[in-house]
């Protein structure tokens, strides 16, 4: 575990070095394929911003559209990261029947005939442009090439493993995500449910990260 730290640590030094982005990215500054990392306002850890999810694409140069998903389209189900920011604010606010709705997954055509009219839709929206005002005030991102997918997913991977298993990566008294519905982000103090506790990254796998970061630190 202590190893772990030790390499949670090397990880959140690495990623603070980098160029910080938000929502409002300049689309010609990101690469099309590759992995990000985000930091959350108020959230800190091994004497720096803290990071709170670690996340990729599968499609092919789709990486700036994924990111586009999760901070400016406001459509809970192409988003499981807005999807569980909401589920937070709910919880919080505590609106079990709108949380309840906001679970459903409307992306079929069937699922959108099934809740045909039972779906509070202006409701939703409210929630989709709260979800939307609190990652715009309070999320940054980091981001670095990684062109194949299989490499993307193995470092997606060992990255999250590496910082759950780290009990120095504890979220503030005040993170949203201490509401969220979900045990595993609580615990966690990430906006994630996979790819925790698993295997953490080798020295090997760090020195590649460095190789592959270089080139996106801050000027």
């Amino acid at each position: 575990m202590e190893e772990a730290s030790e390499m949670c640590g090397d990880l959140h030094n690495l990623f603070n070095k980098m160029d910080r982005f938000d929502y409002r990215f300049d689309k010609s500054k990101i690469p099309e394929n590759g992995i990000y990392i985000v930091f959350e306002k108020g959230e800190t850890a091994h004497g720096v911003d803290r990071i709170v999810r670690v996340g990729t694409h599968t499609g092919e140069n789709q990486l700036k559209s994924r990111l586009s998903q999760h901070l400016t389209k406001e459509n809970k189900d192409r988003s499981i990261f807005r999807k569980n920011i909401g589920r937070a604010i709910l919880n919080k606010e505590k609106s079990p029947f709108i949380l309840e709705q906001w679970n459903i997954d409307l992306t079929t055509l069937k699922a959108r005939e099934k809740f045909k009219g039972r779906i509070n839709q202006e409701m939703i929206k409210q929630i989709e442009h709260k979800v939307t005002r609190y990652m715009q005030e309070n999320l940054s991102f980091a981001v670095f090439e990684v062109k194949q997918k299989e490499d993307r997913l193995f470092l997606e991977s060992k990255i999250i493993a590496t910082v759950s298993l780290c009990r120095k990566n504890e979220p503030s008294r005040g993170w949203l995500g201490l509401n969220s519905p979900e045990p595993k982000i609580r615990k966690s103090g990430l906006w994630l449910v996979n790819e925790l506790y698993k295997e953490p990254l080798s020295a090997a796998d760090l020195e590649e990260l460095k190789r592959l970061t270089t080139h996106y630190y801050k000027h």
